[in-house]
């Protein structure tokens, strides 16, 4: 059974602990790694290290950073299969998803942020006779933390842009899926990286992240994850003055007007509930149709929905996997109770899927569908985070976008019709970082990324993230 190491100053090492955490794989339920349990005295000994890196990494030429995070993002496509079998076998997801989707993202992030790196400017203005223009520093460290459901994908998306800008980063992946990230460790001084720049500390919340958030020599806090960790964040770093990226949960609607293309429509949305059994933070789970062709689509949906059998990620013709762990599984399987506690009727699903083999202990749910629930009910305001969507109808384009907006969460949204002034209207009055028209998670990486509400503080993506990575100074000369 491997033991992963922390990675610190260019060197794997054991936590100060000593003490590991299980890792299980949860198409199987089965232990098979065993990650470090560290502490402050690990996260200490990698802030001294990027502490010591910081200066030179920072005055380093920015196309030099550039070629050394395209050297990365090479040597991840050169070990696209080993990278994609550890992301399925840590996540539970198909490994065709793996490989078509999360680890060639992963290294499209380090080479778009290298792209970035060599094009990052400052603004300049002049007013009467005196000329202003701006500085951008590097932060200094960055302490990145991120989620489980896109392992290697949201890890890269975080740590890349620091790395772009000039900053020595201190990251934490989920202990839940640690491997891909341990994986990355192996490539960086191949790429070049100089010893102290990229530190990477497994562990628990409690244990790993909760000491990077409260170090006070960590200037910049990026994380991805649960709005309630993302509110003791807040709180926790707010009166340290951090700068906060706060990307956090979703209850996003899915809109669908009665003049859509019925066929494509069905099936993106039906894409946008279900993909990585539904553990996006963008995933569309409450799902309202228009009246006049309510029924026709909810039973072409759920026709759709009952192809979506669950099966041994490894295989290639899976096209559910395992939810990412039992603790998820059981929460998933308890909203679903809840639901129908609710008054909610289960149309398709609602159940743990049996795998046989060897995933026949594996942590499988149907994909779920559930009609007849009120938009104030919990299980149409907390987020679930699983395969599972409800279903409703409206009647008017006021009534949608009341529904669109009645949660606590603004994150993402789609809308499906052919009336381009109602999508727009829509995406005008839809409260969330994002709105798309006739598709779902199309995405631009030089576009904003983030929600509004409690859905996150701040944007990610393009140069707001370099923005965000560096501070300015206004410099301003008299020229007469």
């Amino acid at each position: 059974m491997e033991k992963l190491r922390n990675y610190i100053n260019g060197k794997f090492c054991a936590p100060a602990s000593r003490k590991y955490l299980e890792n299980v794989e949860p198409a199987t339920g089965r232990v098979y790694s065993l990650i470090p349990d560290s502490d402050e005295r690990d996260v200490q000994k990698a802030v001294d290290a990027a502490s010591a890196a910081k200066k030179a990494w920072g005055a380093t030429e920015p196309e030099q950073r550039a070629a050394i995070l395209n050297r990365l993002a090479d040597l991840i496509e050169d070990n696209l299969d080993e990278f994609a079998l550890a992301e399925s076998r840590d996540n539970g997801k198909p490994l065709w998803l793996s490989k078509a989707v999360d680890i060639p993202r992963a290294a499209r992030n380090f080479r778009f942020y290298a792209t970035a790196a060599a094009q990052f400017g400052s603004e300049s203005s002049v007013q009467g006779d005196v000329l202003n223009y701006t500085l951008r520093k590097p932060v200094g460290i960055a302490g990145c933390i991120s989620p489980w459901n896109l392992p290697l994908y949201l890890f890269s998306w975080k740590i890349a842009p620091a790395l772009a800008a000039g900053c020595c980063v201190i990251a934490k992946p989920s202990e839940v899926t640690p491997l891909t990230a341990y994986l990355l460790c192996r490539l960086l001084k191949k790429a070049g990286f100089p010893d102290g720049v990229v530190n990477i500390i497994h562990g628990n919340g409690p244990g790993a992240g909760a000491p990077i958030i409260e170090h006070k020599d960590i200037p910049a806090i990026s994380f991805t994850g649960g709005t309630a960790t993302g509110e003791w964040i807040a709180r926790t770093a707010a009166p340290m003055f951090k700068k906060l990226s706060l990307e956090l949960g979703g209850k996003n609607p899915t809109i669908v007007f009665d003049d859509c293309d019925f066929e494509t429509t069905v099936r993106g949305v039906v894409r946008a509930a279900f993909a990585n059994q539904g553990q996006i933070c963008l995933c569309g789970s409450r799902i309202y149709v228009q009246r006049g062709i309510y029924e026709q689509f909810r039973d072409a949906f759920v026709e759709k929905v009952q192809t979506l059998t669950c099966g041994d990620p490894l295989k290639p013709k899976t096209k559910q996997g395992a939810v990412v762990s039992e603790s998820h599984m059981e929460k998933v399987l308890s909203y679903i109770e809840l639901a129908q506690e609710e008054g909610g009727t289960v149309l398709t699903g609602g159940k743990r899927a049996r795998v046989s083999g060897r995933c026949k202990e594996g942590y499988f749910i149907e994909p779920t569908v559930i009609e007849g629930l009120t938009a104030t009910c919990r299980t149409n305001q907390e987020e679930i985070f699983g395969p599972v969507c409800t279903i409703e109808a409206f009647d008017t384009e006021e009534e949608a976008v009341q529904l669109a907006n009645s949660t606590k969460y603004g994150l993402a949204s789609s809308v499906w019709t052919s009336d381009l002034n109602c999508a727009h209207r829509m995406a005008a009055n839809i409260e969330a970082g994002i709105v798309w028209i006739n598709c779902w998670l199309e995405r631009d990486l030089r576009t904003p990324f983030g929600g509004v509400k409690h859905s996150g503080v701040g944007r990610e993506g393009g140069m707001i993230a370099l923005d965000f990575f560096t501070e300015p100074t206004n410099v301003a000369i008299k020229v007469n």
